[in-house]
């Protein structure tokens, strides 16, 4: 009973492994989809922020990384603001940028 339960372990363990987000990917995915308005490290672009007179968020100030993951996926496919639903940017991918904007941490 117990080798089951520890296999079982093993193989839950291994299997959360496999899902974690991978913030490396998830700059490959920001790159494309996100810099244009929230600069290469998270900084906003300020020539965006002026042009549409909304305050882009610095993606590594202590509020956005204090949002939750949920809170990030739900503007990243909602939007908010101005800021438009990102509708190229879901499944793992949104995972994955999530993971890159928490990496971002300052």
């Amino acid at each position: 009973m117990r080798m089951i339960l520890l296999t079982f372990t093993a193989i839950a363990l291994g299997a959360t492994a496999a899902w974690a987000a991978d913030a490396k990917a998830g700059q490959v995915v920001y790159d494309k989809s996100c810099k244009t308005c929230h600069g290469p490290d998270g900084t906003p672009n300020a020539s965006i922020a002026k042009m549409m007179k909304v305050d882009i968020k610095d993606l590594k100030s202590a509020e956005v990384q204090a949002m939750s993951n949920e809170d990030l996926k739900e503007t990243v496919t909602k939007g908010k603001g101005k800021m438009k639903p990102v509708k190229t940017v879901s499944g793992p991918d949104l995972d994955n940028v999530v993971a890159y904007v928490h990496s971002l941490k300052k």
